[in-house]
């Protein structure tokens, strides 16, 4: 299958490396003279422009930073949307406002082609391991054509509704995840004034009730600090996120939103955040 990819990175890149390895004809966009330098290491076919780098798709991936940098690669009359050929499948797995994905849907509908709403949760590793998680919005029958190929980094895919239902899950599933990191920051701390050290009781809670898959990421990390400090700037990114979509849709976060403004989250969590986000 001829597949177009704009936006390489920390995420993208292991994708195209799956996607190469089963098969697949890939082009990358690379504008920068780094990027093509790094695609032609990996042995991958690259381009200069959007309607290079997507015409000739059968399926364009956007894997990009920020929604502004969605809504910039995707629309507009120099857009991947307008340069796709109809009957085509642009899969986006940007974490974006879910607006996004509806505007992206109603923009595709005009050029025949085809839009998936495919959140993501994990990071590279899950990727090489081909088991990252995807939230996929849209047309099930559109995810049912693309589904083997998702299926070359991804376990499971699971299908979440119409377009947008992908963001909105991902981000209920992050403000849970920066939540429960919160909340592991604060039991440090009451264990501590109970005469427990840190590592004992992440070592001992992770195997008991009280565990999680957040409790799981800060102990093999090392500590609650460690992990706080290396996953600031996108957790940073997705509270802000959540909180405005929250805001938008007139949604009380409730419980959730009161631990994100504590001062666990809040200085120990999102205050390191100062640090520019790797891509």
């Amino acid at each position: 299958m001829r597949i177009g990819f704009v936006g390489a990175g920390r995420m993208g890149r292991p994708m195209v490396g799956r996607l190469t390895a089963a098969g697949h004809d890939v082009t990358v966009l690379a504008r920068h003279p780094q990027a093509r330098e790094a695609a032609t290491a990996d042995g991958t076919a690259w381009a200069g422009t959007v309607a290079e780098t997507v015409r000739d798709a059968d399926v364009v991936f956007v894997v990009v930073l920020t929604d502004e940098q969605v809504r910039s690669v995707c629309l507009g009359p120099e857009g991947v949307l307008a340069a796709m050929r109809p009957g085509a499948t642009l899969v986006q797995h940007t974490t974006s406002d879910p607006a996004t994905a509806r505007l992206l849907v109603e923009a595709g509908a005009e050029h025949g082609v085809r839009v998936l709403d495919a959140a993501l949760s994990g990071g590279p590793h899950d990727i090489a391991a081909g088991r990252l998680t995807l939230w996929i919005g849209g047309d099930e029958r559109v995810l049912d054509d693309v589904r083997p190929l998702l299926a070359t980094y991804a376990s499971p895919v699971l299908w979440v509704g119409p377009p947008g239902n992908g963001q909105r899950v991902k981000l209920v599933n992050n403000a849970l995840f920066v939540a429960q990191v919160g909340l592991a920051i604060d039991a440090v701390r009451l264990a501590g004034s109970l005469g427990i050290e840190e590592r004992t009781l992440l070592d001992a809670v992770r195997h008991g009730s009280g565990g999680s898959r957040a409790l799981d990421v800060v102990a093999r990390g090392g500590s609650v600090a460690a992990v706080a400090e290396r996953l600031a700037g996108l957790m940073s990114k997705d509270v802000a996120v959540v909180r405005e979509v929250a805001r938008s849709a007139g949604a009380d976060l409730g419980i959730i939103g009161a631990v994100l403004a504590s001062d666990a989250v809040e200085k120990q969590v999102l205050e390191p955040a100062a640090a520019p986000e790797k891509p």
